[in-house]
């Protein structure tokens, strides 16, 4: 399984402007809910918003990936509604029964996001002209503060 570069989405401007950069470039890309997404925001809200941001940007080649950290009831609710491509912690009790359904149903549960790095927009400025990652030890262009493992 190869993944495209990753975005960490927490509503739908992030995913709608994750695609546009792409449909710009010419790029994919990976949608990826931001941490633990399933237990406080649902896997309905996870599927209207990425429909909802594919029919702006339809011809994007995207994968979706619903964070269900170690929530095994979130990850099959996720798959009853035919979400197969989830994030569910090893120590999750009942976790190969979920891989499982997700590969049946032709998705894959990985054990942890995806690390290459992803995109947060909770740490990019959404006045800048592009999209980029905020990588360890680079400054946020919105706060200025260091990146992610160097506070």
């Amino acid at each position: 399984m190869e993944l495209y570069p990753a975005v960490i989405v927490h509503g739908l401007g992030d995913a709608v402007a994750a695609l546009a950069q792409a449909e710009a470039e010419g790029a994919a890309v990976t949608l990826l809910s931001a941490p633990g997404a399933a237990l406080y925001a649902g896997c309905g809200w996870w599927r209207a918003l990425v429909e909802a941001a594919r029919a702006r940007h339809p011809n994007v080649p995207c994968v979706d990936i619903l964070d269900c950290a170690d929530a095994t009831g979130q990850a099959l609710a996720a798959l009853r509604v035919g979400l197969p491509r989830l994030v569910l912690w090893p120590n999750a009790p009942g976790r190969d029964a979920v891989v499982a359904i997700a590969e049946s149903m032709g998705g894959f549960v990985l054990a942890e996001a995806p690390v290459n790095p992803p995109v947060n927009f909770a740490r990019v400025n959404r006045d800048a002209a592009s999209i980029s990652h905020v990588g360890p030890g680079e400054p946020d262009r919105g706060t200025g503060q260091p990146g992610p493992g160097k506070r």
